[in-house]
């Protein structure tokens, strides 16, 4: 073996090749419904070299047939996913969902409950990243209950990536990213460390109860959640999908929803010509018809 090949040896391949982005590409759309178009090829390329480095794979034709092994299924696949995925989010991140939520949809879900003693809200955050959108849902929605004694509200939270939900349920933030949170909320929801130096703060124990996080995908048959829910965020995840995947997706979410229900979607995302039964209310925000 001469000079040449000990340094191909000693240095993973730097490029993916066409059969290989094909083969992972096309899998990760059958599984998990993101597509990742010819364009993506070198984010891809960037997002696994780390991998391939963690598992100690030479190249990344030798990674993916490591993916795809028994083994690599069941120890790599996640982190695959994990690397493969954007998680961009913030708290209060498109604030207009949020006044609409409290100032026109908690009502009208509220009335049709007038008959029960105690009004409950069942909140799915359906893509909730490292925590931002359920906890900024729960302190709008601790807000609304302030002021009726009558009102309580849970929040489920759910992401097909293990590393995000970890980051959720530990609650810790940088203090720059609490910046979009009024400060009288801060000062309610949010611990500051007791390191006077840190710049970090932790979503108050009290507010962290009332969400509960797991994973899950919104590729698979059935969701491993429970029908009657009131309010559904999912913003800003369809994008990544076909467009029969995401009618597939908004008819799950459609069934699970109970009747007079809301769906709010992200500002680049709409239900047009798409065959669901979900009415328009306000921009970027569906309504289930009572009567189904």
């Amino acid at each position: 073996m001469n000079d040449h090949d000990d340094k191909a040896k000693d240095h993973p391949a730097q490029k993916l090749s066409d059969k290989d982005f094909i083969r992972l590409s096309q899998f990760i759309q059958q599984q998990y419904g993101i597509q990742l178009p010819p364009a993506k090829k070198t984010m891809l390329e960037g997002r696994l070299r780390k991998r391939m480095k963690h598992v100690n794979e030479s190249s990344f034709s030798r990674y993916c047939d490591y993916v795809f092994t028994k083994k690599g299924m069941t120890e790599e696949l996640p982190y695959m996913i994990d690397a493969v995925t954007t998680n961009k989010t913030d708290f209060f991140r498109e604030p207009a969902h949020f006044t609409y939520l409290t100032g026109t949809a908690l009502p009208a879900l509220i009335k049709l409950q007038e008959a029960s003693v105690r009004k409950k809200i069942q909140a799915w955050s359906a893509a909730c990243s490292t925590g931002e959108e359920p906890y900024t849902m729960a302190m709008v929605l601790s807000e609304f209950s302030n002021q009726r004694s009558d009102f309580d509200f849970t929040i489920l939270a759910t992401d097909i990536s293990t590393d995000v939900l970890t980051k959720a349920e530990q609650a810790v933030y940088e203090a720059e990213k609490i910046e979009p949170v009024p400060m009288n909320l801060r000062k309610k929801y949010l611990l500051k460390s007791r390191d006077p130096s840190s710049m970090i703060v932790r979503i108050t124990p009290e507010l962290r109860q009332k969400v509960a996080f797991f994973r899950m995908n919104l590729m698979d048959r059935v969701y491993a959640v429970p029908e009657g829910i009131h309010v559904i965020f999912c913003r800003n995840v369809l994008i990544y999908f076909d467009t029969a995947t995401q009618e597939k997706i908004i008819r799950q979410f459609s069934q699970l929803l109970t009747p007079g229900g809301y769906l709010f979607m992200g500002h680049a995302e709409t239900l047009n010509n798409l065959n669901v039964p979900l009415r328009y209310v306000a921009p970027t925000t569906y309504r289930k018809d009572q009567s189904l």
